[in-house]
C-alpha cells in the first residue's frame, strides 16, 4: 500500500526537562495547549514502579494487551489471556507474566529477553485499566518478568462493559495457523467495521537507544474506525488524559500496530503499518467529539482464528457514556456533503415544535435531503426563507440557533413579533418544510477559551445563551473539564420567561459549574429565591453586588439600551473591549470604545454629493442623494432589485455584497464582520472619496 506524504514529520526524540515526556508527547501537549499542566502531572503520575493498588489489580485480570517490536522494527499489538493470577508482582519493580510462547502471534517475536514491551491491563466488566512499559526479563518459555519503566493509571472512558468466561485451555497453543497478507481481506474489513474497541501499540527510541513501547485502548461507537477503499484506517481521537503517549510516539516514529478481536468467537486481527496524525481540517470538524484524527496504512496483516481462549458478552446498554457523546462516520459524511452546498438554500423539515412561553415557539429542523446539518458555533444564527401569503417572493429572516453544535438538528426559538414569525407560529406545522442556509454570524462563543463566562440575556436574547450553555455542558461532559459560567437572565415576569425547565436541567448537568441569576422587572406574584433572585433589571449595580469580578469573557444579548448600558459599565471597570461580545436586537448596533492598543480606524465620512450606484449583475443603476440618506439596500430595492437581507442593522451579515469599485461607510460600525471589499448594504452609505473626486460606486448585485 502506498502511503501518502505524512502530515506528522518524524524526528528523534530526546530527554527534556519535562519529566518523563519525550519530545513527541510534548509537541502534542503543546498543540493541545496543556504542556505546562502536563509537565507537572507527568512528574506526579508516571512512576518507575508499581504502587500497591496496581499490584493488587493485575492478578485479577483474565487477559491483557501487549505491544512489542519485531526484528524488522515493526510494532505489533496483541491480546493474551490466562486464568486470573497469570499477572502478579513480587516486588514494586517487577510484574511477572505467566504465558506460554505462541509462534503464531507476530508479537511473540518481540518477547525475548532484554526487549522492550508495553502493556495495558484492563477489566472490561468494571472499566478499570492501568498501563506500564519496561524491559523483558525472560525466565522460561512460559514466564517472564517486566522490569517497570513507567507505570500509571488510566481513565475509564470509551470502554464497553463486558463479562468474560474461558473457552478452552488458556495454556494450550492455538491449533489454527495464522493467515498473513499485505492488505485487509473482506473478513478483516467486516471485523473492523463492527468494532467498538481495539488496542494500539506504538514505540519510540529515546536518544536513539532507550526503547519505550506503549499500548493503548481505543473505543467508540461501533464503526468508529473508517476503512477507505485502499485499506487505510482513519480513527477519531477523542478527549483523553492529555498524556498523548500514542500520538506522541506516532509523531516521533510514525508506526503503529493494531489488534482487533471478535469478542464472541475469539478471532484476532493484527496489523502493523505506518501512521500519521491529522490535527485539523473538514473531517475533524465533521466528526462529533473528535479533537483530531489519525490514520494507519497497513503493511502486514495477520488473521488468527479462535486465537483467544476467552469470550465476552456485552452488557445491555453497556456502551460507554463517553462514547455516546461522540459521532460516527455516516453522520460525518453527511456533514461533509452538506459543506458543498453551504451557501445554497436547502430544504429543512420541521420535526418538532415546542412552546417555550406564550410568545416563543421552538422549531426543530432536520435536512429534507440526505445530507447532514452544518457545524456551527454556539451563538450563531440560521438564515431561513419562507413563502408568506400576500408576498410574491420568499421572505428572509435570521433566527438565533438555540441548539448546540452537538445536537443532531437545528433548533430556532422564535418570538411572535412580525410577519415571518407570525407565519411560523400560525401556519407551519410538524412535517412542513422551510429553506435554510448555512449558520452564520460573528456573535459566538469562543470555544477554545478556558476563561469563565458571564452570559447576560434580556428577553428573547436568551436564545444564543441556551446554545452556549448546551455546548458548555456537552464539552464539560466530553472532556471532564467544565467551564465556569454565570447566567444573568432578565424578563418582565415569569410568563415572559422561557426555557426554565431546560436551564434547570443544564445547571444540574454542569455539576455546580453554572450559576444562574434570574431577574424580573415585574415580579408581582412570584416568590423570591424560588422564582427569581433579583428584581429590576440587569445593571452594573446588580453585577457589582453578585458577580465576583475576575478574568471573565462577557456575552450580551438583548435590547439596545440594556446592551449599551452594560457595555459602557464594563468598559468603565477597564474590562477589555475584546472580552465583551454582544449582539443587539433590531437595527441598532453597539457603540464601542476601543482599547488604545487595538483601536480601529475611524469610519470614513458619508459623501455629501449625489453618487451614481451601479448594480453590475443586474445592469441597473440609481443615484444616491445625500439629503435622502437611504441605505444602499433601500436604493437597490427602489431600483427593482431584491437583495437578500434580514436584520437591516448590520448584525447578521445576510446582505454582505462585493464592492467592485468605490467605497462605503456606516453611521455606526456594524456588528457583523465585513471585508475591505465588501459592504453590508442594509446599513451602508457611499463614502466620501479619499481624493475628493466623484466616482461611481459599483456593487456586484
Amino acid at each position: 500500500m502506498n502511503k501518502p506524504a505524512t502530515t506528522s514529520p518524524a524526528f528523534a526524540p530526546d530527554h527534556t526537562n519535562d519529566g518523563p515526556w519525550h519530545r513527541g508527547e510534548i509537541q502534542m501537549q503543546e498543540r493541545a495547549g496543556v504542556r505546562e499542566q502536563m509537565a507537572d502531572v507527568g512528574k506526579r503520575v508516571l512512576r518507575d514502579h508499581l504502587i500497591e493498588q496496581h499490584r493488587q489489580f493485575y492478578p485479577q485480570l483474565p487477559f491483557a494487551a501487549f505491544g512489542t517490536v519485531d526484528e524488522n522494527d515493526d510494532v505489533w499489538a496483541t491480546l493474551r489471556a490466562n486464568h486470573p493470577g497469570f499477572l502478579f508482582s513480587n516486588d514494586p519493580d517487577h510484574l511477572m507474566v505467566k504465558l506460554p510462547r505462541d509462534q503464531s502471534d507476530p508479537a511473540d517475536a518481540g518477547m525475548n529477553d532484554g526487549q522492550a514491551i508495553g502493556m495495558i491491563g484492563i477489566e472490561l466488566h468494571t472499566r478499570r485499566r492501568n498501563r506500564l512499559n519496561g524491559k523483558i526479563m525472560r525466565q522460561s518459555n512460559d514466564q517472564f518478568a517486566i522490569r517497570v519503566g513507567h507505570s500509571f493509571g488510566n481513565c475509564p472512558q470509551y470502554i464497553r462493559l463486558r463479562d468474560f468466561k474461558f473457552f478452552g485451555d488458556p495454556q494450550a497453543v492455538p491449533s489454527s495457523r495464522p493467515e498473513t497478507s499485505t492488505e485487509l481481506t473482506t473478513r478483516a474489513r467486516d471485523m473492523i467495521a463492527k468494532a467498538d474497541t481495539f488496542f494500539v501499540a506504538t514505540f519510540v527510541d529515546r536518544d536513539g537507544r532507550n526503547r519505550e513501547v506503549d499500548v493503548s485502548h481505543r473505543g467508540g461507537k461501533p464503526g468508529f474506525v473508517r476503512i477507505d477503499s485502499d485499506g487505510t484506517l482513519t480513527i477519531p481521537d477523542f478527549a483523553g488524559n492529555l498524556f498523548f503517549n500514542t500520538l506522541g510516539n506516532i509523531l516521533s516514529n510514525p508506526k503503529a500496530g493494531l489488534v482487533f478481536t471478535d469478542f464472541a468467537t475469539g478471532d484476532v486481527l493484527q496489523l502493523t503499518g505506518d501512521a500519521e496524525i491529522i490535527t485539523e481540517g473538514p473531517e475533524v470538524d465533521a466528526f462529533l467529539g473528535a479533537e483530531r484524527l489519525w490514520r494507519v496504512f497497513p503493511r502486514k496483516v495477520v488473521w488468527r482464528a479462535s486465537a483467544l481462549p476467552i469470550r465476552w458478552r456485552a452488557h445491555e446498554d453497556s456502551i460507554s457514556p463517553n462514547s455516546l457523546l461522540t459521532g460516527d462516520w455516516e453522520s460525518a459524511k453527511r456533514k461533509l456533503s452538506a459543506r458543498k452546498a453551504a451557501h445554497a438554500w436547502r430544504s429543512f423539515r420541521i420535526t418538532r415544535i415546542t412552546r417555550e412561553n406564550h410568545l416563543i415557539k421552538s422549531f426543530h429542523l432536520e435536512p429534507a435531503d440526505q445530507n447532514g446539518i452544518l457545524s456551527f458555533q454556539p451563538g450563531q444564527h440560521l438564515p431561513i426563507r419562507v413563502m408568506v401569503a400576500g408576498h410574491d417572493k420568499p421572505l428572509i429572516r435570521t433566527y438565533t440557533l438555540s441548539s448546540a453544535p452537538s445536537d443532531d438538528c437545528y433548533r430556532i426559538s422564535v418570538k411572535r413579533e412580525g410577519t415571518v414569525s407570525n407565519h411560523l407560529h400560525d401556519i407551519l406545522r410538524v412535517g412542513d418544510t422551510l429553506e435554510a442556509r448555512a449558520p452564520a454570524g460573528d456573535f459566538s462563543q469562543q470555544t477554545n477559551a478556558k476563561r469563565p463566562m458571564v452570559l447576560m440575556a434580556g428577553g428573547i436574547g436568551i436564545t444564543p445563551m441556551i446554545s452556549m450553555l448546551r455546548h458548555a455542558v456537552y464539552e464539560g461532559l466530553r472532556t471532564r473539564q467544565f467551564r465556569t459560567i454565570w447566567l444573568f437572565y432578565a424578563a418582565r415576569n415569569i410568563s415572559d420567561r422561557a426555557f426554565d425547565t431546560e436551564i434547570v436541567e443544564l445547571v444540574k448537568a454542569a455539576k455546580g459549574n453554572i450559576r444562574i441569576v434570574r431577574i424580573l422587572s415585574d415580579p408581582d406574584g412570584a416568590t423570591p429565591r424560588k422564582d427569581y433572585e433579583a428584581s429590576g433589571f440587569i445593571d452594573m449595580d446588580l453585577l457589582r453586588a453578585v458577580l465576583p469580578f475576575d478574568d471573565f469573557d462577557f456575552y450580551l444579548c438583548g435590547p439596545p439600551p440594556f446592551m449599551q448600558g452594560i457595555y459602557d459599565g464594563l468598559r468603565g471597570l477597564n474590562i477589555a473591549d475584546e472580552r465583551i461580545h454582544a449582539e443587539a436586537f433590531g437595527p441598532a448596533s453597539l457603540t464601542r470604545s476601543r482599547d488604545t492598543t487595538g483601536a480601529l480606524p475611524e469610519l470614513p465620512e458619508t459623501t455629501n454629493k449625489a453618487t451614481t450606484v451601479k448594480f453590475a449583475k443586474s445592469n441597473q443603476s440609481a443615484v444616491w442623494q445625500p439629503e435622502a440618506q437611504k441605505t444602499l439596500l433601500e436604493l437597490a430595492e427602489e431600483a427593482g432589485l431584491a437583495p437578500e437581507a434580514s436584520c437591516r442593522g448590520g448584525n447578521c451579515g445576510t446582505c454582505r455584497t462585493k464592492i467592485m469599485q468605490g467605497s462605503v461607510t456606516y453611521k455606526n460600525r456594524p456588528g457583523a464582520k465585513v471585508g475591505m471589499d465588501e459592504a453590508l448594504i442594509c446599513c451602508a452609505f457611499p463614502a466620501e472619496p479619499e481624493d475628493g473626486k466623484e466616482t461611481t460606486l459599483v456593487l456586484s448585485l
